[in-house]
């Protein structure tokens, strides 16, 4: 085969390869995770607010993680890819608000988010880049106001108990997805509204039905804790 030949043959196996790798991007798709302070703190483990102040009373971003569609999920999928804080030093002020870190000792944060992309993100490199992966998270933050949604139904953070179909179905009407409710227990054993998970694209910027609903980890009535 000529040179022209091969040129030709390398171009199609390129393209072919990348081709793959837009149509498979090596999980099925994401859980996008936001959790509530009031039950993270009001647990047996420490809780230490953030150098910047105590968060505000809102739903905070666990996670942005990709998962399978058989249950399982893919993580710290590239120990290369260090993270690294240049990469987002102008959406430092927005992440600690919006995904504030609640662990001891007392910290800024980007120890949660290193912990965050190295685990998770890592394993989403075939569609975004570190930035991106952090700035798509956000993204979806600001399209559900989770706890404006439960207060217009009557749902709020005051130590109540709540019925779990109640507050599903107030979430559901609200954006049109089913969402997966996590509890932890209080001291006093209390199941307490702990995480909200919805469901994302493999691009990491649209909402879907989810394609593996898992058993939300929540008895009928549970407690929205004050914080």
């Amino acid at each position: 085969m000529g040179g022209k030949g091969w040129f030709l043959l390398k171009l199609l196996m390129f393209q072919g390869l990348f081709t793959s790798r837009l149509q498979d991007p090596g999980f099925d798709f994401f859980y996008f995770v936001l959790q509530w302070p009031g039950a993270y703190c009001d647990t047996n483990r420490a809780c230490c607010y953030p150098t910047t102040g105590k968060p505000a009373a809102d739903f905070g971003i666990h996670g942005l993680w990709p998962n399978y569609n058989d249950g399982s999920y893919p993580s710290n999928c590239d120990p290369d890819s260090e993270f690294d804080p240049s990469k987002i030093s102008d959406l430092v002020s927005t992440l600690q608000t919006k995904w504030p870190t609640l662990a001891c000792p007392s910290n800024e944060g980007f120890k949660f988010w290193e912990h965050e992309w190295e685990k998770h993100g890592t394993c989403s490199e075939s569609v975004m880049d570190q930035r991106e992966y952090f700035e798509h998270t956000l993204e979806l933050r600001d399209k559900i106001n989770l706890l404006q949604i439960l207060t217009d139904a009557g749902i709020e953070p005051n130590d109540e108990f709540y019925k779990l179909e109640d507050i599903k179905k107030a979430i559901e009407e609200a954006t049109g997805f089913t969402p997966v409710i996590n509890c932890n227990k209080d001291p006093e054993k209390n199941s307490q509204l702990d995480e909200i998970f919805f469901c994302v694209d493999t691009s990491g910027t649209e909402f879907i039905e989810c394609p593996v609903l898992p058993r939300d980890r929540c008895p009928s009535r549970l407690q929205f804790a004050k914080f």
